[in-house]
């Protein structure tokens, strides 16, 4: 069974620090609508509307 490791840290009202086994990220905006960068190059925007309505895209650094 692998083990996973995740921490986050909420460093001011609207903003986390995110720690997991292979990057950092850092995480802004509220619970609905959020953007989220990390230490590999990946960007992800999210937005969750009421209801099954959701919305995500991910954008990667194009590695060599």
């Amino acid at each position: 069974m692998p083990l996973n490791f995740r921490k986050s840290f909420r460093i001011l009202p609207g903003v986390r620090l995110n720690i997991n086994k292979k990057s950092l990220s850092i995480t802004t905006g509220g619970p609905h609508a959020h953007h989220t960068v990390n230490t590999r190059g990946d960007r992800t925007e999210s937005v969750d509307l009421p209801g099954p309505f959701s919305w995500r895209r991910t954008t990667r650094r194009k590695r060599r």
